[in-house]
């Protein structure tokens, strides 16, 4: 991939696994500075020595909204500004309404939804002046509700209508926002589940078809971050070839 970030300095939340280290590793091949969140520092530590470019750890709790304060502070103190936030941090624990353990919901809440709303806060003055952009990391389920998945779907909903508004906000000062909503996806979200019946259910449709990796969606980032500033890549679907719903 040809650099098309050259000095721009973007964070990326959940940045341990998956999705959220794909993106990380894209953008720094784009040529972006990469700020890189997440609770677990041993898994970026090791993330940065792989980074071909420059790229820094922070440990972040996007639950905790100093932590988040903290990581933009920390991005901006060594490298003047920032361009971009990714907002990747997620979970995803599915199961039925019915007996459903509701400290669950309060996680996804508290991670999926006031996390990305927590991160984006935080960034907004800096990207205001900076001109520079949110990307926000949704699901297919936040479009389509389906059973077992009432929360998750609650928390993707939540940030698709928050991402909107947002955008309706800042477009005029110059802040573009892009919500990226992924169908299956190899990562180990789906090992959250608790519930086993909707764990094995996850693991048989991702058996069915060719899924998505990570690095699919990495580079629907960089090409939505790589646009002209004239141009707003609000809204992404990706899903599967296989994928139906």
């Amino acid at each position: 991939m040809h650099n098309t970030l050259n000095d721009h300095v973007a964070l990326v939340t959940g940045a341990s696994s998956g999705i959220g280290r794909a993106i990380a590793l894209a953008l720094s091949r784009a040529g972006a500075k990469v700020v890189v969140g997440a609770r677990r520092a041993e898994r970026l530590d090791a993330l940065v020595a792989e980074a071909p470019g420059e790229m820094l750890a922070v440990t972040l709790d996007v639950t905790d909204p100093d932590s988040a304060t903290a990581a933009v502070a920390a991005a901006v103190e060594r490298f003047g500004r920032l361009d971009s936030l990714v907002n990747n941090a997620g979970l995803m624990l599915a199961g039925p309404v019915v007996g459903a353990d509701i400290t669950e919901w309060v996680r996804m809440i508290e991670t999926n939804l006031l996390g990305s709303m927590y991160a984006a806060h935080a960034a907004l003055p800096h990207l205001i002046e900076s001109r520079g952009a949110i990307v926000q990391v949704s699901s297919t389920s936040g479009r389509i509700a389906s059973a077992g998945n009432a929360a998750y779907a609650a928390s993707k909903f939540g940030i698709n209508a928050f991402s909107e508004a947002l955008r309706q906000e800042v477009t005029a000062r110059g802040v573009r926002v892009t919500v990226i909503e992924p169908g299956f996806v190899a990562t180990e979200l789906t090992s959250h589940i608790t519930d086993p019946v909707m764990r094995e259910m996850a693991a048989g449709i991702q058996q069915s078809m060719r899924t998505l990796t990570a690095d699919d969606i990495a580079n629907v980032v960089v090409f939505a971050l790589g646009q002209p500033d004239h141009v707003a890549v609000n809204q992404i679907l990706v899903r599967p070839a296989d994928q139906v719903q």
